[in-house]
Formats: C-alpha cells, structure tokens, sequence
C-alpha cells in the first residue's frame, strides 16, 4: 500500500521538525512502507480539512477509502501487519500498545502544558505550576528505561515512535538533561536510519515552502 500523509504547507521555523506528521513518516520509514505527502492550509483551514480532522489539526492518514486523524491510531493501524512496528505476540503487543497510550495520556500532556505555558502564553505562573509535574513524570519514566534499549516488548515499535516524539518536546524546553538515562535512550532513537530519513524530509518539506 501507498499511504497519503496530509501536513500543513508552512509552518514557522520554531515548528519544523516537531510537526506530528514526522511520527507517522517515521513509521513508514521503519517499515519500508511507501507514503506520499500532500498539504493543506495552515493559515486558511477549508471545511473540507474540517470534515477530515474536525480538530483542524495534521497530521491525516489516508490509505485508499479509509482516513484517520489523531497520530496515535495512525500508529496502530500501521503497526498491524508489520512485525517491526507492533510485535504480534499478544503480550509484547499489549505492552507495546500500553507504552504508546502513555506516552500520549501520561506525558504527553504534561509536557504541552510547560510548552504551552513558556513558549506560547509566556505564563511564568502557569510555567512554575507545568514545571515540577513533567520532572516528575520523568523522574518516574526514567527506572523503567534504565536497564531495556526500548519502551516496550524487548524491540523497536511504535511506542518507541511516539515516546522519543514526546521526550523530544522535553529537550527542545531544555528540560532532558537531568534525566540522564532518559537523555541516552533518545539519543538511540533519534540515531536510527529511519528516523534520520523522516526528520530529513520533514525539513525539506517545510523549507520548499518557506
């Protein structure tokens, strides 16, 4: 299959290389699985983005009839079938899947909260309030990757996808480097082929339309 993966045609430079389509290139990257690219408006949303993604937001999957939005069911979806994205043995699946749901319930949030808080509303009391919860949330993720190379069922997935995507926000606050065990695993991930390769035409796409 050829999936179609829909991003905005230009966002600022602060954004390029965090849009969350970059989750799903990735993805396709790992799993040697063809994907195109088509944009739509960010400054102008169109009802017919809205009838898509009634949120407004990118990325949208779209894979012959069938269109999803929200990064982590395209995840899902695109782990079945791929051994190398989501591990069919029903335990590692469910852990796999685990991982990936926290990532996006239990840090995921957090960390908006801070980045909403520093870099978008400049909130210094709503910063003072996001700050400590996501040192927290590490603190409490950073024993579960001390002694695994991965997030979940002893190889690469989609949690690793979404988990890396979460705690590169946290670096990009500055906010990594005290949880060194954390700081270590990003690094392996961010290292993988795929990655580069996603990341890669993430920029490119952004800088053609500057």
């Amino acid at each position: 299959m050829t999936v179609v993966i829909t991003t905005f045609d230009w966002v600022p430079d602060m954004a390029r290389g965090f849009v969350r389509d970059l989750r799903i290139r990735w993805a396709c990257e790992e799993a040697g699985l063809p994907y195109q690219v088509e944009t739509t408006s960010v400054r102008e949303r169109t009802p017919a983005h809205y009838a898509r993604q009634p949120f407004g937001q990118v990325p949208i999957l779209r894979d012959g009839e069938l269109s999803l939005f929200e990064s982590g069911a395209m995840l899902l979806y695109l782990g079945e079938g791929q051994d190398s994205l989501l591990p069919r043995d029903p335990q590692a699946r469910a852990q796999t899947q685990q991982w990936l749901i926290a990532a996006l319930n239990s840090l995921e949030p957090v960390v908006m909260a801070l980045a909403l808080a520093r870099v978008f509303d400049r909130n210094a009391v709503a910063e003072e309030l996001a700050l400590p919860r996501v040192h927290e949330r590490l603190r409490q993720l950073e024993p579960v990757l001390a002694d695994r190379d991965f997030i979940a069922a002893g190889q690469f997935t989609i949690a690793d996808i979404l988990m890396t995507d979460v705690l590169r926000n946290v670096d990009s606050l500055g906010e990594l480097a005290a949880h060194p065990v954390l700081a270590e695993y990003l690094a392996r991930m961010i290292a993988r082929p795929a990655f580069q390769r996603a990341h890669a035409a993430q920029l490119e796409h952004f800088a053609e339309a500057a």
